[in-house]
């Protein structure tokens, strides 16, 4: 009868086991994430720049992730707006890790998605050079016309094409020098900024402690003066016992010696 019980005992424990196995391996697949399929990849990169601009404009984009995310559903993809965001990342991450690659076929080769990365920052290099150099196109024109009257020379065909396409080459590089600079001039500023906020605060930091250690002195000196006042009152106190107990033992000795 005891074998029988074991035996029951033991088969229950190992049903609990392959029971409680199964859930588990059913949890881990609820959780793990579908890879992305190089189709979904494409059709996500295909909306990823049609709202490139956007993204360029603001860097509150959570609204364009989850844009982005809605055209996917409606295409049969379900993700959400914050897997559309890290999907996105890893993307530029392996991007920029195969520009170092000197071949074309090999960049294709280990990122097939090069190409439509490579597409989509292309053009908002383009997008960044011309909205830099929207506001002097006026004043090129007027340049050009200036140039034209004192040469007295008129220049036609694909030689005038070339040079104004010269001319607004030098001009976007100009443009785009002279931004970089101001953007580096106001980088300095806001870092030299910081530095004498820094400097302040530390400054009021070692006030703060400066103040601090002198009143702790201060109660320090207090203290100690107290302590001496103490002590000198009670060595006059002994003294004054002392001088008692002494009077009293000569009176004393003195009655004695009457006797």
């Amino acid at each position: 009868m005891e074998g029988l019980h074991h035996h029951q005992y033991y088969h229950r424990q190992h049903h609990q086991q392959q029971h409680q196995q199964q859930a588990m391996n059913v949890n881990v697949d609820v959780d793990r994430l579908p890879q992305w399929s190089i189709q979904e990849t494409k059709e996500f990169l295909m909306i990823r720049a049609e709202l490139d601009p956007n993204f360029m404009e603001t860097k509150r984009n959570k609204q364009l992730w989850e844009f982005i995310s809605t055209r996917l559903k409606e295409k049969g993809y379900n993700r959400s707006a914050e897997q559309c965001k890290c999907k996105w990342k890893n993307l530029v991450t392996r991007y920029k890790g195969c520009e170092m690659v000197e071949e074309e076929a090999k960049r294709q080769q280990q990122f097939p998605f090069y190409n439509d990365l490579q597409a989509i920052f292309s053009a908002r290099k383009q997008t960044t050079l011309k909205k830099l150099c929207s506001d002097k196109e006026e004043d090129k024109g007027r340049y050009r016309g200036k140039e034209k009257g004192k040469k007295g020379v008129s220049i036609s065909g694909s030689t005038s094409e070339s040079i104004n396409d010269g001319n607004d080459i030098k001009e976007i590089l100009k443009c785009f020098m002279r931004q970089q600079m101001e953007m580096e001039i106001q980088w300095r500023e806001a870092l030299e900024e910081r530095e004498n906020e820094r400097r302040l605060k530390e400054m009021e930091w070692r006030r703060t402690m400066e103040a601090l250690e002198n009143e702790r002195v201060m109660m320090d000196i207090r203290w100690r003066e107290k302590e001496e006042q103490r002590r000198i009152r009670e060595e006059a106190r002994s003294e004054r016992i002392d001088a008692l107990v002494t009077t009293l033992l000569n009176k004393l000795t003195r009655d004695d010696h009457k006797k």
